[in-house]
C-alpha cells in the first residue's frame, strides 16, 4: 500500500463530486471498522450506510497498477464513495488494524487466480491464439445500413449546399439537425458527428463571416469523408473476406471503436512502455454528445508524441472516470496503438508508476524537433489532408524566444520563426503565460505546441501548451 497516496485515490475517482463525498465520509467518522492484511495487499472494513447494517468494503491491490473495489452498496460507480473513503482513511493516517484477509475475498482471489493462469496457458502454447472469424451475414446486413446512411447524409449535404450556405436559417437548420439524426440508425456514428459539427457551426453565435471559411474547411472534410467511406464500404460488401483498415483513421472516422482484443490481432500493442503526460485537457464535444479527456504523452521509448482520449457521454458522464492530469511517469505493460498519423491515440489498462526525474526530462528534450522548416513542411502536409488532425501537436526546440508587437515567436537554431498565438480550436489563452517564464527558460528548452492554420492571415499559428527543461516540465495547459 506504499504506493496508495492521496493523490493516486484522486486519480481513481469518477469525478470531483466523488472525491468530496469520499472525504466527507472520512470527515464524519464513517468508518467503524478499518482493517488491513499482514502483507499489506488489502484494505477492508465497514462503513455506515443509509440502512441498519454498514456496507462491507475493500480495496484490493495485490496486482499493482489495477487495484479491486467490493463494496455491498447498491452503487453503479466504480470506485463507490465508499472505496474511496477508504482509501483516504488510509492516506490520511487513520489506523487500521491488522486482520485476517475475509474468506468471501480469499475465494474471489483464488478464482481470479485460477482464470488468470488459464489465459496464461493459453497464450504460451506453441501455436497463437486463432483470430477472432467475423460473422459474415452480420457484417454485409451492417455495411449495406452503413452506405445506406451514407447515401442519406449525401442527399442532405445537396440539400444545404444547392440551397445556398447564405440561406440558412434557424428553421432549415432545426430541420437539417433532426434529419442529421436519424443517422443514428446506421452504424456510422463517426459521419453523424461531423454533419452535426457543420450545422452547429451555422447555429454559432459567430458573425456569417467568420463562419463562412470555417464551414467550408467542414464542407471539405464531410466530402471527402463520404467518398472514401462510400468506396471503401463498397469494397468490403462485395468482397466481406478483405481485412478491416488498420492502418488509416477511416474507420474512425466513420465511427468505429476500436477494441484492445482487435489491437492485439493486428499486432498493433507494444509491451512495457514508459510515458510522461506533457498536457491534459477535458473539454466538451456537442456534435458528439460527449465530454473527452484528452492527454497528450512523451513516449520514453520512442520519443513520439502519443494520445490519449477518453469519451463520456453527456447522458452517463457521471458512471465513468473522469479523467485528470497525471504527473508520474506511467509504465504501461501493454500500450495499443489505434491507426493514425502523427500524434497515434494509445490506450493502456494495467499500469505502475513512478516518480518523474531529470533524466527524464532531459531524455525528452532530446526528441524534440531542432529544424522548424521540416516541422512546417511535416504540418502542412497532414493538415491538406482533409481527413488528417487539423490540429497536429509537436515538440520543439528553441534556441530562443522573441517577443514581438503582438505576441511571441519560437526561434530555431537556423533562425527559423513559428509565431505563438492563442488558436480558436482549444479556446483556452496560454501564450500570454509565457511572460511569467524565468529568464532562463526564454532559451535553449523545448515547448510542446499544438498547430492550428490560421484562415484570417494564411498561416500556421502554434499554441503552447507546456515547456520542458532539464529539471522540471512547466504545463501551461493541465
Amino acid at each position: 500500500m506504499n504506493h496508495l497516496t492521496e493523490a493516486y485515490v484522486d486519480s481513481l475517482a469518477l469525478n470531483s463530486s466523488a472525491i468530496k463525498n469520499g472525504k466527507d465520509l472520512v470527515k464524519k467518522n464513517s468508518f467503524p471498522q478499518l482493517c488491513q492484511s499482514e502483507d499489506g495487499t488489502i484494505i477492508f472494513g465497514e462503513c455506515k450506510g443509509s440502512g441498519k447494517d454498514p456496507y462491507q468494503c475493500s480495496v484490493d491491490v495485490i496486482k499493482e497498477g489495477i487495484p479491486v473495489f467490493r463494496c455491498t452498496c447498491p452503487s453503479r460507480q466504480f470506485p463507490c464513495k465508499h472505496n474511496l473513503g477508504l482509501m483516504y482513511a488510509f492516506t490520511s493516517g487513520k489506523p487500521f488494524a491488522i486482520a485476517p484477509i475475509p474468506q468471501d475475498i480469499a475465494d474471489k482471489r483464488t478464482k481470479a487466480e485460477k482464470r488468470e493462469e488459464k489465459q496464461k496457458e493459453a497464450t504460451t502454447t506453441d501455436s497463437p491464439a486463432p483470430k477472432r472469424k467475423p460473422n459474415k451475414s452480420a457484417l454485409i446486413k451492417k455495411i449495406t445500413a452503413q452506405l445506406e446512411g451514407i447515401h442519406i447524409a449525401e442527399k442532405l449535404i445537396f440539400q444545404l449546399v444547392t440551397s445556398g450556405l447564405g440561406s440558412l436559417d434557424k428553421k432549415a437548420l432545426q430541420t437539417a439537425d433532426e434529419q442529421a439524426k436519424q443517422l443514428g440508425n446506421y452504424f456510422i456514428p463517426g459521419i453523424q458527428s461531423a454533419l452535426r459539427e457543420f450545422i452547429l457551426i451555422f447555429r454559432s453565435e459567430l458573425e456569417r463571416e467568420k463562419v463562412y471559411p470555417v464551414s467550408i474547411e467542414q464542407l471539405t472534410t464531410l466530402h471527402t469523408l463520404l467518398k472514401k467511406s462510400k468506396e471503401y464500404l463498397t469494397n468490403r460488401l462485395e468482397n466481406p473476406d478483405l481485412p478491416i483498415d488498420a492502418e488509416s483513421t477511416l474507420e474512425e472516422w466513420i465511427g468505429h471503436a476500436w477494441q484492445i482484443a482487435e489491437l492485439r490481432e493486428l499486432s498493433r500493442v507494444r509491451y512495457d512502455i514508459e510515458l510522461l503526460q506533457l498536457s491534459f485537457r477535458s473539454y466538451s464535444d456537442p456534435a458528439r454528445g460527449e465530454f473527452i479527456d484528452e492527454g497528450y504523452w512523451a513516449d520514453l521509448q520512442s520519443g513520439q508524441i502519443h494520445l490519449t482520449r477518453t469519451y463520456r457521454p453527456f447522458r452517463a458522464a457521471k458512471y465513468i472516470r473522469e479523467e485528470d492530469s497525471i504527473f508520474h511517469v506511467v509504465h504501461a505493460k501493454e500500450l495499443a496503438v489505434y491507426p493514425g498519423e502523427l500524434n497515434t491515440r494509445v490506450r493502456f489498462e494495467e499500469a505502475t508508476y513512478r516518480d518523474a526525474g531529470p533524466h527524464d526530462y532531459q531524455h525528452i528534450q532530446q526528441g524534440a524537433s531542432k529544424s522548424y522548416t521540416d516541422v512546417i513542411k511535416q504540418v502542412k502536409n497532414l493538415i491538406k489532408n482533409p481527413l488528417s488532425d487539423k490540429h497536429p501537436v509537436v515538440l520543439l526546440y528553441y534556441a530562443g524566444i522573441k517577443k514581438t508587437e503582438t505576441s511571441y515567436v519560437l526561434i530555431d537554431v537556423q533562425g527559423k520563426q513559428i509565431p505563438l498565438a492563442d488558436i480558436p480550436y482549444l479556446n483556452e489563452p496560454t501564450t500570454s503565460l509565457i511572460a511569467m517564464l524565468g529568464r532562463q527558460h526564454f532559451e535553449n528548452q523545448a515547448m510542446l505546441v499544438m498547430f492550428e492554420h490560421n484562415w484570417a492571415t494564411n498561416r500556421l499559428e502554434a499554441q503552447p501548451l507546456s515547456i520542458i527543461a532539464a529539471n522540471e516540465i512547466i504545463r501551461l495547459l493541465f
